[in-house]
């Protein structure tokens, strides 16, 4: 008699990554799927099919199955989660037979967005599907007293979407969605580089830039970097420089989004927990959230600490993986 496997996913817009109770972060790898547009066969998924981006012969289309935080190609998705499941069960063992799963969703989805989610997971057959919201995840992820009645502020900016939210006592007290996050960034840069110095780079070397020479902050020390695209004019290879100044610029509009997002949640907050706040500051996660210069930038916007999650890459992953405890003493509770 094998016991029942308990996993948390992820289900980024850049990365999935997979929880397992017995083993912690059995999976990390990026939301891709190369597919075989005439056969309809899925070639790779995650890291081999990331590689495959751009460079492809016409048959092979590397996809991005979720976007914003939610699926876009449900049946690319269900394909990618069978896939990338199957990897799973070989590092967890046969305990995945049946499987019990929480799986995140950001704040802002519509209730048809998570009967999409909740579908593809049970399409792979697992015994039970439980849908919690990204900020609980992120906030349990990040090791935040989130069951206490103090006010515990997360900032979770991701690929495709940045998720804002207050919680107390297990519940999401206020929050915000914008569905602004690292592939917005990328875009900006990718747009910037286009009407500025008339080359066409691709995501890859967007995601590189930014990465490199990316700054959330103005004042900051000036770096720059060689960045290769083709010429639109002679449709040639051309290689160009660029600073980290007008990466700042280009990366400014999805900034002001992100704080205009962590403003209005602050505002509607009770006036009890603003005192926490000030205590106790927010705290930072997701890919995103490792911009150069994110912290000190945010910290003197909004005057209140700014901390890092101990492991912002993976806080909600983690979160919904240890949410199983908090979900089932919930359902002991509302019995």
């Amino acid at each position: 008699m094998f016991s029942t496997a308990e996993i948390g996913i992820d289900l980024g817009t850049a990365n999935i990554l997979i929880y397992s109770k017995t083993k912690g972060i059995v999976l990390n790898e990026p939301s891709v799927v190369a597919i075989d547009v005439n056969t309809k066969q899925v070639i790779a998924v995650g890291t081999e099919a990331k590689e495959m981006i751009g460079k492809t012969p016409q048959n092979i289309v590397p996809i991005r199955p979720l976007r914003d935080g939610v699926i876009a190609d449900y049946d690319v998705t269900a394909q990618m989660l069978k896939a990338v499941l199957k990897k799973v069960s070989k590092t967890i063992g046969s305990s995945m037979r049946k499987p019990v799963v929480v799986v995140c969703t950001p704040s802002g989805s519509t209730s048809v967005e998570r009967r999409a989610i909740h579908n593809a997971v049970t399409s792979y057959g697992a015994k039970q599907v439980h849908l919690i919201e990204e900020p609980v995840a992120a906030a349990i992820g990040a090791d935040l007293p989130v069951e206490e009645p103090v006010a515990n502020v997360v900032v979770d900016i991701g690929g495709g979407t940045s998720e804002v939210g207050i919680i107390s006592f297990g519940g999401i007290v206020s929050c915000n969605s914008v569905r602004v996050g690292g592939d917005q960034m990328d875009e900006e840069i990718i747009q910037y580089i286009r009407k500025n110095y008339n080359i066409l780079v691709g995501e890859r070397t967007a995601e590189n830039i930014k990465i490199e020479i990316g700054y959330a902050n103005a004042d900051h020390k000036e770096a720059s970097m060689e960045v290769r695209g083709r010429d639109m004019v002679s449709g040639l290879p051309k290689t160009v420089t660029v600073t980290s100044t007008e990466i700042h610029t280009a990366l400014k509009e999805s900034l002001a989004k992100i704080l205009e997002a962590i403003r209005a949640t602050l505002e509607n907050c009770p006036p009890e927990l603003s005192g926490d706040i000030v205590d106790h500051g927010i705290v930072l996660t997701g890919g995103s959230s490792l911009l150069n210069g994110m912290q000190e930038w945010l910290a003197n916007e909004i005057i209140v600490p700014v901390h890092l999650a101990p492991n912002p890459l993976e806080s909600v992953a983690i979160g919904t993986g240890r949410a199983l405890k908090m979900i089932n003493k919930l359902q002991k509770a509302a019995k």
